[in-house]
């Protein structure tokens, strides 16, 4: 899920199509998909069908983070940046 959160965060507030964010975070479409279905029904992703971009291509669902899904994607970055605490002098 991090690194599904990293990708997003970085394209924000750009939608993202499923398969460029497999490319981006390498997670395949058996986990990326349902992982995206639990984060929009928790509320930190949104999805929309988007037309074609050319005739006779299929719609295709794009995502994007809501504002408690870039909250989430904030904390996370800041946790991963602080120094773990066992580094710290004492």
């Amino acid at each position: 899920m991090l690194a599904l959160l990293r990708a997003l965060h970085a394209a924000a507030p750009e939608w993202s199509h499923g398969y460029d964010l497999m490319r981006s975070t390498g997670i395949l479409s058996g986990t990326l998909y349902p992982l995206l279905m639990r984060m929009s029904d928790q509320g930190l992703v949104e999805a929309e069908w988007r037309a074609p971009e050319q005739p006779g291509r299929p719609a295709r669902h794009a995502y994007r983070l809501t504002a408690a899904g870039l909250a989430l994607a904030r904390a996370a970055a800041e946790a991963r940046d602080m120094p773990d605490s066992k580094a710290l002098p004492a």
